[in-house]
């Protein structure tokens, strides 16, 4: 099988798509197909770890590593002919999905896509909520020209449904648990945080106002109103962190990581809080319950699918500061509940196993050409 991917960017780790991308990647090649990939942004060197080609593209105004393809497929069209491929996957609604839709269109190839990102979410956060409904007609013109749409938790499926977007399936993203696991506990690293006798309240993002900054801010600030008995950590960068920070005296911002180091910061803390509203899944959540932590969400979207309420976690109402940080006390304040909490979550996260994730990845592949060629004979 030979399969072409696209994405805007292609830098590793950068965000959660690019690291389910490796992983699509990683089990292509486990399978002797062969793949080729198609971007704004290459990686380092070292992870071209199958062929890839860079498109001309122009960068974001306020995210400046992120970059949009210039319009049209003229600019890999040559390259996509001499690598021929079986199917096309996209997996990002920019120009460069809107050009592999309308290639795949032109000369009959199937063509597939994964829903990683919530975009129609996104204008309200940039005072554009009018653009919401926009926003969703165009994501409608998009995935209703493919040939399958894969969804990775079950209410942003139903979300879409309503939304009449068609050809959904189920496809959870997974987590890498030889990476993420509670045996990278590190008390060196709690003692750089003053953390020996506190507990440690992690979150993990891009620091983008979409991923409900202000929410979270709010609750530490609630927080610390009563009590000091823990310690906020920060991971992560993005074009709000020097105003978010503000908003968040005393915590600990760690920056940018990735892989060991990354892993180190999650099976070192106690607590996971995530805000976000805008997830179609929350790679982060579940790296966080694979590595032993407690998650404290808000009940919508990815975390509606990955968190059982009560057992694996616990949920506060979407973009409200008072019940996030009421869902963190409690957990301060029952450390054996929260350590019960905890051992769900990683009896959970065993379920995301990439395993068989990729073998249904895979398989719908071999389907959707089937059909394909089914219709065309």
């Amino acid at each position: 099988m030979r399969i072409a991917y696209f994405n805007a960017n292609l830098r590793r780790g950068q965000d959660g798509v690019t690291t389910v991308m490796y992983k699509m990647f990683e089990g292509a090649l486990a399978r002797r197909h062969q793949a080729m990939a198609f971007t704004s942004t290459l990686p380092d060197a070292q992870d071209r770890i199958i062929p890839m080609h860079r498109v001309p593209s122009v960068a974001l105004p306020l995210q400046r590593n992120y970059r949009i393809a210039v319009p049209g497929y003229q600019m890999f069209a040559n390259r996509l002919d001499s690598f021929s491929p079986d199917i096309i996957h996209i997996n990002s609604p920019c120009t460069l999905g809107f050009a592999a839709m309308k290639y795949a269109q032109d000369y009959g190839i199937p063509i597939v896509a994964t829903y990683h990102t919530h975009f129609p979410t996104y204008p309200r956060y940039y005072g554009l909520a009018r653009l919401e409904q926009l926003t969703w007609r165009v994501s409608r013109r998009l995935y209703n020209k493919m040939n399958r749409t894969f969804v990775p938790t079950l209410p942003i499926l139903h979300e879409l449904k309503e939304h009449e977007i068609e050809r959904l399936e189920y496809l959870p993203n997974g987590v890498d648990l030889d990476l993420f696991n509670a045996k990278r506990r590190s008390l060196a690293w709690r003692e750089k945080i003053n953390a020996q006798n506190r507990a440690v309240v992690l979150f993990v993002s891009r620091l983008v106002w979409e991923k409900d900054l202000a929410v979270l801010a709010r609750a530490y600030q609630l927080l610390r109103q009563n009590r000091t008995d823990f310690e906020m950590v920060i991971v992560g960068d993005g074009h709000a962190r020097e105003e978010f920070q503000e908003m968040m005296p005393g915590a600990h911002f760690l920056g940018y990581q990735s892989g060991h180091v990354l892993a180190e910061s999650y099976a070192s803390s106690d607590i996971f809080v995530f805000p976000s509203t805008t997830e179609t899944f929350g790679l982060v959540t579940i790296e966080a319950m694979a590595s032993g932590l407690a998650p404290v969400a808000a009940k919508v979207g990815g975390a509606a699918g990955i968190i059982q309420d009560g057992k694996s976690g616990l949920f506060a109402p979407p973009l409200n500061a008072e019940g996030l940080a009421n869902g963190v006390s409690f957990l301060l304040d029952n450390p054996r509940r929260r350590e019960e909490i905890a051992r769900n979550a990683l009896e959970r996260a065993q379920e995301f196993s990439w395993k068989m994730i990729l073998g249904q990845l895979f398989s719908s592949y071999e389907s959707v050409i089937y059909e394909h060629k089914a219709r065309a004979a």
